[in-house]
């Protein structure tokens, strides 16, 4: 196995950029208009997990992940720390793969199963301490 190249804080600058139009596309799609980011809220873990507290212009606040998993959002709004809005979205992902699971459709099987890796790694993500410091 290769060993990964280092980024550049440039390439870093870069992704993070790349995952914020994702995110806000993301939104756009589902007809929520974003009008700003809470920026000292949010977390990169690059290249693997941005995590986005967006605020919209209804003024809902939705939590918003990207990156090496599936673009998707929550609307949680009590005061929710970034690790605890990414064990969430594992917690969201484990019971939609379970309902995928039971149909009788080896796509929907596939994709539960992804989403079942990705709700693992960001439990994982979740349960490492030493990422959540600053948090604190």
């Amino acid at each position: 196995m290769t060993d990964k190249l280092e980024m550049t804080e440039e390439q870093k600058q870069a992704w993070i950029r790349e995952q914020y139009l994702k995110a806000t596309k993301y939104l756009a799609e589902k007809g929520l208009v974003t009008e700003s980011v809470a920026e000292t809220e949010s977390r990169y873990l690059v290249p693997v997990m941005a995590l986005w507290k967006i605020n919209l212009l209804d003024k809902t606040k939705v939590w918003v992940v990207s990156g090496d998993l599936p673009t998707d959002h929550i609307v949680l709004d009590k005061g929710e720390s970034a690790r605890d809005v990414v064990r969430h979205f594992s917690f969201k992902w484990q019971l939609q793969a379970e309902n995928l699971l039971r149909l009788d459709d080896q796509e929907q099987k596939q994709f539960a199963e992804f989403l079942i890796t990705r709700a693992d790694g960001l439990y994982q993500l979740y349960d490492k301490d030493e990422l959540w410091q600053a948090e604190k």
